[in-house]
Order: structure tokens, then sequence, then C-alpha cells
């Protein structure tokens, strides 16, 4: 018994500080766990993030909150990009790894880096001259817009470093370099945690800028782990080494790269503009039910991005082994990631539904925001055993480079699901923010359903990139 727990032991330290462990062979359950134990920690880094910004805006008042909150929604499109830029770039790189070519990976590496900052500037063109409009689109009132415009003012109009941050954190995770990934995020999110009061709330020597020092908060800290990534990428001691060389625009690899980035482009505009669609619901409703919304999303993503994080290494484990030949190692490792990620998630339901109302208690003491957060949680909650099978079978399918797939469920699972179940349950039939949240978990049951279906199908191992 000793043996074992000092096994486990070395084994998280050695995922922590990194490993050359090749996820190809030897034991699958060590290889996963490798991989994962890095991906849950930095996304738990993440979402305490998610959580601590939220906690210092929350006491600026609901308007502030309810500013985020919109302004998240916006930033869920770049979020869109980055992430299908990314989801691209981790399956290429994971299948030139499995065929054991370094250099091929490396120079895919630097034209989805190159490709992401392209892409970046009309973002930041439009962040930057259009940002109050984009607060009067989604419903503001003239008060939060004459206070709060400088928030997404400065992070859409600084939404580079969050795409290089993305990219390259899955130039890491398709490599095996989890463990890069989850550093860069823990320094990046530590500075945006310590900055935070001290730009929001003035304190020492730092000006006292509100809302709008959360957002330089973010700015700096993701900026300072976008400076981190690219200095390893270019000492060349982990396994992708950048050569400036690589940076040469290849027509035929780009064209490759944006065909199947499209694809989870695709998947999260799609998720994400309908949760735009939900959030401009919500806003119909007032302020204190669109801030109880905005906390409880919050708290949720709290939850989800360790899961996230371990469906990720499905992702890397699919890639790599079907590069390496060998899709019934890769179908193996899925099947025990999304085991582990039910029994996860379903003990962070039960207790969210037990104490929802002190989780949101801890953002704010205003009674309407309370009730409103406290229904939101509880309600979403439920989705959370559904949603924990139904994000690996997807990463899954997208790890293996077929990202057409899982584009189709979510066109049909949101758009043609739960945007119209949504306006009708909410705003015809009467249902208010409960219809809201019933069409959330009508939609992401269908998602674990046919999710399960098409896995099973096995037609994804044949998927050639």
């Amino acid at each position: 018994m000793k043996e074992k727990i000092r096994d486990i032991f070395n084994d998280i330290v050695e995922s922590i500080k990194g490993t050359e462990q090749d996820f190809t062979t030897g034991k699958l359950g060590r290889a996963i766990f490798l991989l994962a134990v890095p991906m849950v920690l930095e996304m738990a880094m993440e979402s305490v993030f998610a959580v601590v910004d939220i906690f210092f805006v929350s006491r600026l008042g609901s308007e502030a909150v309810a500013t985020v909150g919109i302004t998240e929604s916006v930033m869920t499109l770049l979020y869109a990009i980055s992430l299908g830029l990314g989801m691209g770039t981790t399956a290429l790189i994971a299948r030139r790894v499995g065929e054991g070519d370094m250099r091929k990976a490396s120079v895919t590496a630097a034209q989805s880096i190159s490709l992401g900052i392209i892409l970046s500037i009309p973002i930041a063109l439009a962040g930057i001259y259009f940002a109050p409009d984009l607060l009067e689109l989604m419903g503001s009132s003239q008060s939060m817009i004459d206070s709060g415009y400088k928030y997404p003012q400065i992070i859409i109009g600084f939404n580079l470093v969050i795409m290089l941050l993305f990219i390259i954190n899955s130039i890491f995770r398709g490599s095996g370099d989890a463990a890069l990934s989850m550093r860069i995020l823990w320094v990046s999110n530590f500075i945006n945690i310590i900055l935070d009061p001290c730009l929001i709330f003035g304190l020492g020597p730092f000006p006292e800028m509100g809302i709008a020092g959360a957002a330089t908060a973010t700015v700096i800290g993701r900026g300072t782990g976008v400076i981190f990534q690219l200095y390893l990428l270019f000492n060349r001691k982990h396994r992708i080494k950048i050569r400036i060389n690589d940076f040469k625009l290849r027509i035929k690899l780009m064209l490759k790269l944006i065909r199947i980035s499209l694809g989870g482009i695709g998947q999260f505009l799609i998720s994400t503009t309908s949760w735009i669609g939900l959030v401009r619901i919500m806003s119909t409703f007032g302020s204190s039910v669109l801030a109880g919304y905005t906390i409880a999303i919050r708290i949720i993503i709290f939850s989800l991005l360790p899961s996230w994080g371990l469906s990720n290494s499905a992702s890397t484990m699919v890639g790599q082994n079907l590069g390496a030949k060998k899709p019934e190692r890769a179908e193996r490792a899925v099947i025990i990631t999304s085991k582990v990620n039910f029994v996860f998630l379903t003990s962070i339901a039960v207790m969210f539904f037990l104490f929802a109302e002190e989780f949101v208690e801890i953002f704010t003491s205003e009674p309407a925001v309370v009730l409103a957060g406290t229904e939101a949680l509880r309600f979403i909650s439920i989705i959370f055993p559904f949603y924990a099978v139904g994000m690996v079978m997807i990463q899954a399918l997208n790890g293996s480079g077929d990202t057409k797939t899982p584009t189709i469920i979510n066109f049909f699972c949101f758009w043609l699901t739960e945007l119209p179940v949504a306006y009708i349950l909410s705003m015809k039939l009467g249902f208010h923010a409960h219809g809201v949240y019933l069409a959330i978990i009508l939609a992401d049951v269908m998602i674990a359903i046919i999710g399960i279906i098409v896995f099973r199908r096995g037609k994804w191992k044949l998927k050639e990139i």
C-alpha cells in the first residue's frame, strides 16, 4: 500500500514538473494521469481567476457585475476563435507528435501563432471604437454604458494577449507538454489576481480605476503569460522548438490548419452566440436577475474548467495515438476519462444544489441578486453529469481532427433547440428566467446522448489529417 501511494505521489510530481513520457506506449492509466493532472490544475487556476475577478467587481455593485457579464458574453466570440484555432492546432500537433515528426509539429505551431495575430487585429479595432455600442446592443442601461464602457474597450482592444495565450497553450497540450501550459496560466492569473483589487480600488500606489482596473489587470497578467510562452517556444529545451524561419507562410499547411480550426471555431461560435442570446433574454428581466445569472455562471465555470482540463487530456491522447496507429488505445483512453469526469462533476452538482445560496452569498449580499443566482445555480447544476460525458466525447472527436461532426451537434442542440426553447418558455409562456434554465438543461442532455452515439460508431478512428 505504501509503495502504491509513493508511486502515485511520484507520478503527481512528474506530471507537474513536466514529463518526457511517450503517451502512445506504456500503461494507459498512467499516461492519462500524467496528462490530466497538469491540465486539471491549469484549468483550476483559470477557474479561480474567474471567481476572484467577479468577487472584486461585485464590490462595485450589480451594474458593474452585469457589465462584466455582458462583456463576457460578447468576448465569447473571441474565445470561440481562439479555442477553435487552438483545437485545430492541438489536433495537428498531437498527430505529428504521435507520428514522431517534431519538425512538422514546430512549423505547425508557428503557423497557428501567425494566424492568431492576423485575426486579432480587426477584433481589436472593433473593440476600441464600438465598445459603448456593444453594451447598448446587449441591453445595457445608459448609466451602465457611461460607467462601464472602458471594460470591454480594454479587454477587446488587447485581445491579442488572450488569443495567443489560448493558442500557444494548445500547442503545449498537443505536444504533451501539459505542465508548461499549467505553469503559464498560473503565472498570468496570479498576477491578474494580485492586480485586480489594486487597480479596481486604488490600493497603495495604484490608481483607482474601478471596473476598468479589472480589465487592465487581465491584460497585464495574460500579457506576461504570453511573453513567458514565447520564451519557452524559442529556447529549444522542450518538444516544440520554433525557429524564426518557421513563421514563413506555408500556404498548404495554413489552409489545413484553417480547415480543421473552422470546425472548432464553428462549435464555439454556435455555443457562444447561443449564450449571448440567453444573456440578451436574461437582460429583459432586470439587472438583478442578470447579475445573479452572471455570478452563477462564474461559479459554474469554477467547477467546469478543471473538468474541461480533464477532457483536454482525452483530446491529446486521441490525437497522439491515432498518429501512432493505435486507435483502440485512443478509444480506451476516452472511456476511462469520461468515467472519471462523470464522477467528478456529479459530486460537484450535488454540492451546488445543496449549498447554492451559500455559494452565491460569497459574492453579493443583495437579496434580489442572491435569489436569482441561487435559482440559476441549482437549475444548471442538474446537467453536470450529462455535461461531463458529452464534453469528453466531443473533445475526443476534436482530437481526432473531426471538428465538423461536433459543429453539427452544436448547431442542432444550441441554435435549433436551446435558443428557440428558451425564448418560447421565458418570453411567450411566462416562465421567465426558469425558461432559460430549462432550455440549457435540454440542450446539454441532448449533446451527451448524441455524442455517445457518434463516438460508439467509431468513424473518428479513420480520420486522416
